[in-house]
């Protein structure tokens, strides 16, 4: 087990995710609701690049899942679980700051984000006999 490699996969599987998340809120702004599309798409009134944005968010989730599974292999699932709440953290920070999401900080959510990574910080950082032997 490497323990090194297992958080790399793991930071991957978080980068691959969060792209597509905001990927696929991007072009779901631009689309028409999903029971629409054959009719809009038949009547020319569909974005394509929004339609190829959400493909490759989906292709984008699909990787993120194998990086998951490989970083499953060397991180104990305690440990690994906390660090996709990192997602959590980096979309709503990159929805709020980018003006292409409309999106905005609010005192809440910045409260709500900060616990969330304290939580991710209390259990990753913390140091246990058995962690000592995954390194």
């Amino acid at each position: 087990m490497s323990l090194k490699r297992g958080l790399g996969f793991a930071a991957g599987s978080v980068l691959l995710v969060s792209t597509a998340q905001l990927g696929m809120r991007w072009s779901m702004t631009r689309l028409p609701e999903p029971a629409q599309w054959l009719d809009a798409f038949h009547q020319g009134d569909v974005s394509l690049s929004a339609l190829a944005v959400v493909a490759s968010a989906i292709v984008l989730y699909a990787l993120s899942m194998g990086a998951w599974l490989l970083a499953l292999r060397d991180v104990p699932l305690g440990r690994a679980y906390s660090l996709l709440s990192i997602s959590y953290a980096a979309v709503y920070l990159l929805a709020a700051s980018l003006p292409i999401f409309n999106e905005s900080f609010t005192l809440s959510k910045t409260l709500g984000v900060t616990l969330v990574i304290l939580g991710v910080l209390t259990i990753n950082l913390r140091r246990t006999p058995g962690s000592r032997n995954c390194a």
